[in-house]
């Protein structure tokens, strides 16, 4: 005789082929419309079965509502709810129940409430309440039983859970047929409150220990088998260590970074290392609080290191973490072969050029083929760029007051700015096509810049180099510039502070990051503010410049309103026929340095900075006029 009560009832989906089923087992099944959390609703139903001579013998509570919130995000309201849900029902059940009439008392849990959980907060509370009933019953020597469930194989075909963290995090899925054969044991032993889970302990066990050591396991043979073989590795680690400062520099790094590769490699379940580039950072490649966790445990147990649960997040590629772990185990110090930190602060020491790049209008890709343009006296100006879906037949108007149109459609573009290898910068195509391509323009010349002055870019991760970068246009997303999938890096790829932070993200750069708009004078203002950083001993090195793509007409529709624009798109200097400005693009960087450090390092000096400064001609001619004396 089997009593099913749900706060549908028989109009709950699946109630009619569930009791079907079981009828079709033997069992007498009557299906109730009752909301166990209703106290008078529920005495009412057991009233009812005691007027019909039915005597309840056994109770299994299954109720619970799930929100996927930790305890920062849940507001009291959300956090009651849940508790309810899952704790009213089984008090009532509690109370109104003849103790010396039953012969179960169980209530379905979870582990969430045995091991916790940080992204469950209030229905990790439920469920603790829960196993708490249950063993609170048992003292006053009446039937409580708390299973603890793990995840069933039915939780991931209904969508409930993300499978692929789940498995990260060595919960396995039960079988139904499983979890029924734990059930029977559960309900033959002796335990007030019991978890049956599906666990791979050699993947759960470090994870739930990463914060702080616990001995909630210390009986479950396979953890005891962990501890052995953690404390055999220990030892082993000491030898791998004594093996790694015996060797050069060199097969230092290449040994730390196989191993790195090798062990992130497991972590993710890749087949081989060689899907993993030492520049690409290990967000992009999938790793999550999870597999950063196992990474970390895995290093630790190879190397017998002590390594923080943050480890991939401050050391976000292999690259990086291996120049970490080389500094742990006492390889070349950063004197020797590292960065070159920040020295003294000299005020009056010139500043020398030591490298430069750039990319301009008329293919112009570095400062040789700019000198070439100008000394031939090329003309770049050109139409309209045809790759980003303006219409120059509907812009062009040569009315100066028609609202929308341009009566210029010449300037100076850089026709091929949608190439990017973004690849080569450890960026994954979605996040490339939400990139401003100014931030693109960036990294290619940055890298350019290094590479021109004799410095490989990863020598410079962890220096006090800075980045000033002088950017205008902000219209990348306006333009349509982006694609479908890629609304997540959109914040990051367009918002002007990250033009200079992507350059320090990527080269690993600690100096000043600044990004500015002083308008046509952006590019000069970010070279003096890299002057005075150098000077005052913030920067050991510094790229400044500025970077200017029109991703939208925007730009011509409005200075045609201002009648400042030449018709042909050429500026004439001086020139008795002079009717206008131009537009243009193009981004060019210098990498500067300190005289004495360039000599000292044997960089190239192009040029010498001996001074610099700012200011601004307050109220004169007009706001947009350029400065007077």
């Amino acid at each position: 005789d089997l009593v099913l009560t749900s706060r549908r009832g028989a109009d709950a989906p699946g109630a009619a082929e569930l009791a079907a089923e079981l009828g079709g087992r033997g069992c007498q099944v009557t299906v109730a419309a009752c909301d166990v959390t209703d106290r008078g609703a529920l005495a009412a139903l057991l009233d009812g079965l005691t007027a019909e001579g039915r005597t309840v013998r056994s109770v299994f509570h299954t109720a619970a509502v799930i929100e996927l919130q930790s305890i920062g995000e849940t507001s009291l309201d959300a956090f009651a709810k849940v508790v309810h849900a899952k704790t009213a029902g089984a008090a009532h059940l509690d109370a109104l129940l003849d103790d010396d009439q039953l012969d179960a008392f169980v209530l379905y849990s979870s582990t969430a409430g045995m091991w916790g959980s940080g992204r469950h907060a209030a229905y990790v509370a439920a469920n603790a309440h829960i196993n708490a009933l249950a063993e609170h019953r048992r003292a006053r020597g009446a039937h409580g039983t708390a299973v603890s469930w793990g995840i069933w194989a039915d939780d991931m075909r209904l969508g409930r859970v993300d499978p692929g963290q789940i498995r990260r995090s060595g919960l396995e899925f039960m079988d139904p047929r499983l979890a029924l054969a734990g059930l029977r044991q559960v309900l033959d032993g002796d335990e007030g409150a019991i978890a049956v889970a599906d666990v791979d302990w050699d993947r759960y066990h470090p994870v739930f220990t990463s914060s702080r050591p616990t001995g909630l396991f210390e009986d479950v043979p396979e953890v005891r088998r962990l501890t052995e073989e953690s404390e055999a590795r220990a030892a082993e680690g000491g030898e791998f260590v004594h093996r790694l400062r015996s060797l050069p520099a060199g097969e230092q790094e290449r040994l730390l970074l196989d191993l790195v590769r090798s062990e992130a490699a497991t972590a993710l379940g890749h087949a081989s290392p060689e899907t993993l580039s030492e520049r690409r950072a290990f967000r992009d490649v999938g790793f999550d609080s999870l597999t950063a966790v196992d990474l970390r445990n895995r290093l630790a147990t190879v190397t017998g290191l002590t390594l923080p649960s943050t480890m991939v997040f401050d050391y976000p590629d292999p690259l990086t973490l291996v120049g970490h772990l080389r500094g742990l185990v006492g390889g070349p110090s950063a004197e020797s072969d590292g960065p070159v930190r920040a020295t003294a602060a000299v005020d009056d020491e010139p500043i020398a050029v030591v490298a430069m790049s750039c990319r301009y209008p008329g293919g112009v890709t570095s400062p040789e083929a700019l000198w070439e343009l100008v000394a031939a006296g090329g003309d770049a100006v050109t139409g309209f760029p045809a790759d980003r879906g303006w219409d120059a037949e509907a812009l062009y108007d040569p009315d100066p007051d028609r609202p929308g149109t341009t009566y210029s459609t010449q300037g100076g573009f850089l026709h091929d700015v949608a190439d990017f290898d973004a690849g080569f910068f450890g960026i994954s195509p979605r996040e490339a096509l939400a990139m401003d391509p100014q931030q693109r323009l960036l990294l290619e010349t940055g890298w350019e810049a290094m590479e021109r002055a004799g410095i490989d870019p990863a020598t410079l991760r962890g220096s006090t180099t800075g980045t000033f970068i002088g950017a205008s246009y902000q219209d990348y997303t306006a333009g349509g510039g982006s694609s479908e999938g890629a609304e997540g890096h959109l914040i990051t790829g367009t918002i002007s502070s990250v033009m200079s932070g992507r350059l320090a993200y990527t080269f690993g750069l600690e100096g000043p990051a600044v990004t500015l708009d002083t308008a046509c004078s952006s590019s000069l203002v970010a070279l003096h503010l890299a002057c005075q950083s150098l000077r005052n001993g913030e920067s050991s090195l510094a790229l400044a410049g500025g970077v200017s793509v029109m991703a939208t007409p925007q730009a011509f529709t409005g200075f045609s309103r201002q009648r400042a624009m030449a018709p042909d798109g050429r500026c004439k200097a001086y020139a008795e026929g002079a009717d206008g400005m131009s537009l243009a693009e193009g981004v060019g960087l210098v990498l500067v340095e300190r005289l004495s450090d360039a000599r000292r390092n044997g960089h190239p000096v192009l040029a010498v900075i001996r001074g610099s400064a700012v200011n601004q001609d307050g109220a004169s001619n007009g706001l947009t006029a350029p400065n007077g004396p």
